[in-house]
């Protein structure tokens, strides 16, 4: 197989976060399925690229560090939804980015304690320990919480566990740690990076504002990208976002956003299996690294 001109995955998470892979067999999954390059982008952590670094990568696999930040949106914008920013091609050991990164995951743990008493005093018998038990090494977060919620019988789905417990203004829903879009797009570019608006298709203007706005003001404090492919991204969207990166002058990425068996209808590389994303992006995102 000529891997340089196959498909790649620019969002892939691992035990680092809240995947259910370790990075040594993301890499070695990368392989198998053929991926001409990832890059691994967990939430709020660069421990999975630290560790993949430090392995031998094949020679036919492209690999960017990454990270994906829990970000404010600009304060004119009233939005809804996850508002992530995603770096690539930085530096693992700029000390500025792992002491904000320390930070994000020390909230985040302290995080899961809140959500588990919340669901504690709704009537579910759930503990931390056996989230812990039932995640392995992974970072934990909400999706093992509701992954334990459908193992126990309490819900039926994973969706569901979100919709009546665990997602945004329901009752064991605990607001996360995040920092302003400034700082989150300083950091990267100070880490050597460059930065990409994750999912846009996931994030809704509140105040009815023009989409192109928001990328406007992004833009403004440094943004270099947007994810224009994603599995969850309409043809519509996918065109639309296309369209802005090109009136922005912004870098084009994609990616699954993989988390293993926490999220287990999407395969990495190929979403549902109707999703790619061409190597020339790849290329295009490394050429602008090395300038």
């Amino acid at each position: 197989m000529d891997y340089k001109s196959g498909n790649i995955d620019l969002h892939v998470h691992s035990t680092a976060s809240d995947g259910s892979l370790n990075p040594s067999e993301i890499l070695a999954l990368t392989q198998k399925i053929g991926l001409g390059a990832i890059a691994l982008t967990d939430h709020d952590s660069i421990d999975g690229s630290k560790e993949i670094l430090h392995q031998d990568i094949p020679e036919s696999i492209g690999f960017l560090t990454g990270v994906e930040v829990s970000a404010k949106p600009p304060q004119t914008f009233n939005l809804s939804g996850s508002f992530h920013i995603l770096g690539y091609g930085i530096n693992v050991d700029d000390p500025v980015l792992n002491s904000v990164l320390e930070t994000q995951q020390s909230a985040r743990k302290n995080r899961n304690p809140q959500i588990i008493k919340r669901l504690n005093e709704l009537g579910i018998d759930i503990s931390l320990d056996e989230v812990v038990a039932a995640s392995g090494k992974a970072q934990i977060g909400r999706p093992h919480i509701g992954s334990l919620l459908l193992q126990k019988g309490i819900v039926q789905s994973m969706d569901e566990a979100f919709d009546l417990y665990l997602g945004r203004g329901k009752p064991a829903y605990i607001e996360k740690s995040v920092i302003p879009s400034k700082t989150a797009l300083d950091v990267i570019r100070s880490a050597g990076g460059v930065s990409v608006l994750a999912h846009p298709g996931l994030i809704e203007i509140k105040n009815s504002r023009p989409f192109e706005e928001l990328i406007a003001e992004l833009v403004s404090l440094g943004l270099n990208g947007i994810e224009v492919f994603y599995p969850n991204h309409t043809h519509s969207q996918t065109t639309y976002f296309s369209h802005l990166a090109e009136r922005f002058n912004l870098l084009v990425t994609g990616g699954t956003d993989f988390h293993g068996a926490i999220s287990p209808d999407i395969g990495l590389g190929v979403g549902r299996g109707n999703f790619s994303v061409p190597y020339r992006i790849y290329e295009t995102l490394k050429n602008t690294l090395k300038h």
